[in-house]
Parts: C-alpha cells; sequence; structure tokens
C-alpha cells in the first residue's frame, strides 16, 4: 500500500494546495507514481491545475455518479513518473451533496483505491471543519500543518494542531510557506515564497530557489530517497 500524507491547511490562503501539488511534481520528477485527492471542496483550488474540462471530478465519485478511476486527470507528462489529479469542480447541488457525511465515508475509501494503485497518495486538506476534512485526516498515515511562515501562521498553528488532537492524531511536521528568512513561525521545513497564480508546478524547474526545498521537504516527508540534481549548492544527495 501506498504511503498517504495529508496537507492540512490552518487556514485559507496559506498555500496548502501549492505545497501539495509541488509535492506531487517533485515525486514525479523522480519516477514515482502519485495521486492527489482534493478534500478542499469549498475552494476547489487544485481545479487550477487543470486544463480543459473537468468532467467528471472527484465529487461525482462521492455521490456516487461515476468511479474513482474516471476521475483521474493526468498532469504534467513531462515528468519521468506519474500524477493523477483528482480535483474538485462541480456546482453548488452536487458540492452541497459531496459534503455529507456518507461521501465523507466515499472519500476515505477513495484514499484506500489510491493507495492501492500508486506509490504516493496525497490529500489536499482544508482547515478541518467539516466532514471531508475529518475524513481525509483519519484517511492518511501522517498529517502535515501548512502555515504562512508569518505571524498569522503562528496565530492559526496552535488551532490547528488542537482540532487534530480532538481527531485524535498528533501532527507529524509543519511546513512553513512564504517563507523570507525572517519567519515568526518555529516550522520543521520551509518553502521560500514563489510566483503566484502559476497552473503548473514551479517545482518542475531546477534551476529555481523553491525546488530544491520542495524536494528536501519532500524527501522526509514521503519517506523515500531522491535522485534529484539542482544547479550547485541546490543539489540533492
Amino acid at each position: 500500500m501506498a504511503d498517504t500524507l495529508a496537507f492540512v491547511g490552518v487556514a485559507g490562503g496559506v498555500g496548502t494546495t501549492r505545497t501539495v501539488v509541488e509535492t506531487a511534481a517533485t515525486l514525479a520528477r523522480d519516477g514515482h507514481s502519485v495521486a492527489v485527492l482534493d478534500a478542499a471542496l469549498g475552494t476547489q483550488g487544485l481545479s487550477t491545475y487543470v486544463e480543459g474540462r473537468l468532467d467528471p471530478d472527484l465529487t461525482a465519485v462521492l455521490v456516487e455518479e461515476t468511479g474513482f478511476s474516471e476521475a483521474a486527470i493526468p498532469g504534467w507528462p513531462e515528468l519521468d513518473g506519474e500524477v493523477a489529479l483528482y480535483p474538485a469542480h462541480a456546482p453548488f447541488e452536487r458540492l452541497a451533496r459531496a459534503k455529507t457525511v456518507d461521501a465523507a465515508q466515499r472519500l476515505e475509501t477513495c484514499i484506500d483505491h489510491a493507495a492501492g494503485q500508486y506509490d504516493h497518495v496525497l490529500l489536499d486538506v482544508p482547515p478541518v471543519a467539516d466532514n471531508q476534512a475529518v475524513a481525509a485526516v483519519r484517511g492518511a498515515d501522517r498529517r502535515a500543518l501548512v502555515a504562512p511562515a508569518t505571524r498569522r501562521g503562528n496565530d492559526h498553528l496552535p488551532r490547528m494542531r488542537g482540532r487534530l488532537v480532538d481527531l485524535g492524531f498528533d501532527a507529524d511536521a509543519v511546513v512553513g510557506t512564504f517563507a523570507d528568512g525572517e519567519t515568526a513561525l518555529s516550522a520543521d521545513y520551509e518553502l521560500p515564497a514563489a510566483e503566484r497564480g502559476v497552473t503548473e508546478p514551479t517545482a518542475i524547474d531546477p534551476d529555481t530557489e523553491f525546488a530544491p526545498a520542495v524536494a528536501t521537504m519532500t524527501e522526509a516527508l514521503c519517506r523515500c530517497s531522491l535522485d534529484l540534481d539542482f544547479p550547485e549548492e541546490g543539489l540533492l544527495s
């Protein structure tokens, strides 16, 4: 079975989806197969990384309108490995049905299916406040909290740690986003600020400050050894 890792945002707009996508691309760059499941049904941020028609989506699976494999969308074929994206992109009526308790239980089933098909499963999880977020947290092997490396991140972090504890879990790591060297957050891993509004992973290009930072985090959180080259001091050994 694949290793399943949930990235849980401590608040909205903290870079959780971006972190998930960059991690997936980094794994695939080294030849791994990765599934990315969107548990952030309200914001549907993962869909911004998909071009063209997005039908069926993950919510259609959760309301039993289609099968899990039919909702997979290939990502970034230029990479050596495989990325399968399972984004949410639905009208409000189906979105509401996809947020029920029964649908949340189906999300856990989807996570199990993905774990049997891919090397790694990554979950894009919003702040824990609804059925899907709870299901994703429960369905993961490990959980990393994503917070901006700012005072705002530091303020929100204890609350989300508490939510995980309420569900019977501890945070396995804290990932600080938008780091600029003067962080107000005690994070296990820091990702520097990168260009916003992109529709494909920045980490595909090794010649950036961002890519080696993502690779270091990915090795640790996904418990794997990556054979990736970066320019000069960015070499990952």
